[in-house]
């Protein structure tokens, strides 16, 4: 059974729910949720973890221009965004993670240079004022909707002028981590293996919709944009139950690796597929 047929059965209150249950990245940090200290803790512990996210975001570069969010869960990027100058709109399906990312705008000082607001991205106009943004930037949010390419409807839509840029990260299907799944989670099951994805893709298990593309699937994905720059990154080494503990102890098999051999491991079956776009000419 292929993937669509597998998650367009999903709704969007399933996704919804799941990740009220958990927001993102929201066990970053032993601190008091809320604070000062709990948010640079969780914004430390991902960008340690996943330090390619500022290079693909690009954070000063958008200075003084207009950066629309899908996605934006407790708010790490959205607040880099917004220090460097850029004026955010920022979305999350999730309550729950709106309210901590509207608090942490207020922790630092940020809530005059961004407005949140709580939307389905699959009818991002219905939420969002109809107007073009200088970036439109979504990390690791639209493979979790049942119907990605609606996403990608509105924004064409909706969201863009000529200059604009569509950065999206989606999750890569010739991965470390994929296989990691099908050999132990699904203990070899190929045929199980979209279920055995969604599944376990995110730190708490039961996600009901995770796609996963190929450079190939994610151009067609991304119908109406030009296809700028893209890269494949990110392997998680670290043990699970050491990370948890918020110990960094690498699995053996990584740890007698050479930096260089591991690098390129993650350049060819990393998790994390980034692509950068520009609209192509109506």
């Amino acid at each position: 059974m292929k993937q669509e047929e597998i998650f367009r059965e999903k709704n969007i209150a399933q996704v919804r729910d799941y990740w009220n249950a958990r927001p993102c990245n929201i066990r970053h940090s032993t601190q008091a949720v809320g604070t000062r200290e709990y948010f640079d803790e969780v914004e430390a512990r991902k960008y340690f973890v996943e330090p390619h996210i500022p290079a693909f975001a690009e954070f000063p570069r958008w200075a003084g221009k207009r950066v629309l969010e899908i996605g934006c869960g407790i708010g790490t990027d959205t607040i880099n965004f917004a220090r460097a100058g850029a004026r955010v709109t920022a979305v999350d399906l999730s309550e729950k993670s709106l309210e901590l990312a509207r608090r942490r705008a207020e922790v630092f000082g940020l809530t005059d240079k961004i407005l949140f607001l709580a939307a389905d991205a699959e009818r991002l106009s219905e939420a969002v004022r109809p107007e073009p943004y200088d970036l439109i930037y979504s990390f690791g949010v639209i493979h979790h909707t049942p119907h990605p390419e609606n996403v990608i409807r509105e924004v064409r839509g909706h969201f863009v002028h000529p200059g604009s840029e569509l950065k999206v990260m989606v999750y890569h299907r010739n991965s470390w981590k994929v296989l990691w799944i099908l050999l132990a989670e699904g203990k070899g099951a190929i045929w199980k293996l979209d279920e055995l994805v969604a599944r376990n893709s995110e730190a708490q298990t039961g996600c009901p919709v995770t796609y996963t593309y190929t450079p190939g699937s994610v151009r067609r994905l991304l119908r109406g944009f030009r296809v700028e720059s893209e890269f494949v990154d990110h392997i998680f080494p670290y043990r699970i139950p050491d990370y948890v503990k918020y110990r960094y102890v690498k699995n053996w098999y990584f740890r007698i690796l050479p930096k260089s051999v591991f690098r390129g491991l993650e350049r060819r079956f990393g998790w994390h597929l980034c692509v950068t776009t520009r609209p192509e000419p109506v």
